[in-house]
Order: structure tokens, then sequence, then C-alpha cells
């Protein structure tokens, strides 16, 4: 066991405790039976052996330039790649970074671009998991996830929105946008409470006053803080808070269909509406509009996040910018700088972004 600074301690994979020689040759044995090329096929065509080929492609020092161009060139004949568990149980390290994620949808899509910028040159390549198999299993996805991944195949990992605290991993971690907010793990996330401030204060300005809150899934610390500052925007102004006007959307377009419909069908509804995300946004105008109301004109509309289909749905979204492809450089270079040794772990530290508001053509002053 090593004393780990990562949360707790860390558990050594047992096949960086065998001796070198033995993971080089069960290396090579599952390369085989892969029917891959292997370092022994490297080694013979070029004429050298087994460790030199090793320190070749592995950058390390003990053999001549020419030597070294002589084996690579080898290499790229025979198209000798190891495999990503080969070359963890050669040399303990992967120069994978995993991003653990529950689904691929638009606000993973946004962080995953960022991390991927962010990869490029380093010499890491990048490795997008799906742990949640099921609609139903929200809860604990992250843990299963590491469990088969974490040692082996990733040198460290992303986690876009954990659901449970992970304070025990034999990888370094950082965490985007966690469930229930700040963790025992460095985490970074956008400003929710302030963006929802903005976009809340934005109606007030254009003159509304039965403003409806869309909001998130209730077990989410972002749905929780966009509800708050919704709240505080409508108190600050001295505009009662009406409970009828709040609604679950819980971030699925889905959801939002019927929870837009029961507010569109009170004696009377509202003149404006902030969505707790984009989807849901973009499916309360495609309710309103299929009702015969104009956006803005009969309904303003804001949404949050300002996904790609934001700026292209028609008429274009109002909407809160959070800084996805952002946090996702934040988070990669946090994590390299701890791989590589430039930093050391920081368990418990949370960055906040800012956030903004995005203003665009489904807000406009209520129709008398």
């Amino acid at each position: 066991m090593l004393a780990g600074g990562y949360g707790g301690p860390v558990i050594e994979p047992a096949a960086l405790q065998t001796a070198p020689s033995a993971t080089a040759e069960r290396a090579d044995a599952a390369d085989e039976r892969a029917g891959r090329v292997t370092i022994n096929d490297v080694a013979a065509a070029a004429g050298v052996s087994v460790s030199t080929v090793s320190k070749v492609i592995n950058g390390r020092y003990g053999v001549s330039a020419k030597t070294a161009e002589h084996v690579s060139r080898v290499v790229g004949e025979l198209g000798f790649e190891t495999s990503i568990v080969a070359s963890s149980l050669r040399g303990g390290r992967t120069n994978v970074i995993g991003v653990l994620v529950a689904g691929f949808e638009p606000f993973t899509l946004g962080v995953l671009q960022g991390i991927s910028a962010e990869l490029t040159g380093t010499g890491y390549d990048l490795l997008a998991y799906s742990g949640r198999s099921a609609p139903g299993e929200q809860a604990g996805w992250e843990r299963r996830s590491l469990s088969r991944l974490g040692g082996t195949l990733i040198d460290g990992a992303i986690l876009v929105t954990p659901t449970v605290e992970t304070a025990s991993t034999p990888v370094p971690i950082i965490a985007i946008d966690p469930h229930t907010g700040r963790s025992p793990l460095q985490s970074i996330s956008g400003d929710n409470r302030d963006g929802a401030l903005q976009a809340v204060r934005h109606l007030i300005e254009l003159g509304h006053r039965r403003i409806a809150h869309l909001r998130g899934r209730g077990d989410l610390e972002s749905a929780l803080l966009r509800e708050e500052g919704y709240r505080r925007a409508l108190l600050e102004a001295g505009i009662p808070v009406r409970e009828e006007l709040i609604v679950d959307g819980d971030y699925l377009a889905d959801t939002a269909t019927g929870a837009v419909a029961a507010l569109l069908d009170l004696a009377d509804p509202p003149t404006a509406l902030f969505a707790a995300n984009d989807v849901s946004a973009i499916r309360a105008m495609d309710v309103a509009t299929g009702r015969g109301l104009r956006v803005p004109q009969d309904l303003s509309v804001v949404g949050f996040d300002d996904i790609p289909a934001a700026a292209t749905s028609v008429p274009a979204l109002t909407t809160v910018h959070q800084p996805l492809e952002e946090m996702g450089r934040l988070a990669a270079r946090r994590l390299l700088d701890e791989l590589d040794g430039r930093a050391q772990p920081e368990p418990g530290r949370h960055e906040e972004l800012a956030t903004q508001l995005v203003v665009r053509g489904t807000t406009a002053a209520p129709e008398a």
C-alpha cells in the first residue's frame, strides 16, 4: 500500500508490483494472443535486444541516436503499437486521461471539447467513458467506472457531474460540476446562482412580473442554486415568489413538455419563463408556439448553459453562458499539473467560473 495524495490510501495495482521481466512477458503474451506485432518481433527485425526496443519506444536514455532512429523505422514498418494494458504492465503509465460521464449530452460534449483541446500536444490520449448503463442508475456510476479503469487503463480521471463523494481512488481525480456541490475532490463548476440572478434580473428589467421557473433535477446542486438565484432576484425586486409558477423540468425535454403546458393552462399564465437549462428552454418555446403563442411577444424565454443549439434555435435563445469548454480545459490543466509533478494534490479545492447572460431573440418587454 502506498501513501496516497488523492483523498485516501491508494492500493498499488497488483500488475505493477510484479517484477519488470514478468510484466513484459505478460504484456507480450497478451499482444501475441491478440495477433499484434510484439516487442520481440521488433527486436528480431531490428537486430537489437528487447530492452533496447523498450528504451526507444518509452523515450529512455541509453541508446545511441543512430540505433534509436533504426529501431523507430522498424517500429513504423511493422506497425507496432503497444496496447494500453501492455503499457501499464510494462511501465505503470498509460498516458491516457479518462473522462467519466453519466451520458453524452450537450453539457458533457461541451466539456469534452475543452478537455480534448487542452490535451492536444501533451502526449496524453483521451478516453471518454459512459458509466451509466440504464436510465435509473443515476447514483454511484463513477465508482463502478473507476473500479474498471483506474490504475490499469488510465493515469488520471475527470468526472463530469459525479453523483457521490469519491474520496479513495487509485488515480488522481478532478470533478466538474459535482451533483452535491463541494466535495473532498478537487472540483470546478460555473457560478450557477449568479447566472440565474442575471437571467431573472434581465426579465424584470424588461417589465415582467409573472416570471415562471422551469427548474432542474432536485438532487443536483446546480439546479438548487439556479432556483435560489431565481427566488433571490424576485425578492430583491419586491416581487412575491408564486409557488404555482415553479415547476419541475428535470433538465429533460420530455418532462418540460407537460410542465410548460401546465403553466400555460393557468388562469393567469406567466409572461416570461426562466428554464434551468437550454434543452428544456427550447422545448418550452416549442410548446408555446404549438399553442399559437409568439416568442418573445407573448412569452419571453431564458435558458442556461449556452449549448450550440441555443444560437441556432428560431428565434435564437437568450441564455446564460456557462464556460463549458473552459471548465474542461481547466480540469485537464489541473490534472496534468498533478500527474507531471508541477503541482501537489489539493483535495477539497473548488474553483467557480463566471457565467454571463447572452441576450438574443427570445426576450422582450411584455405586451400590454
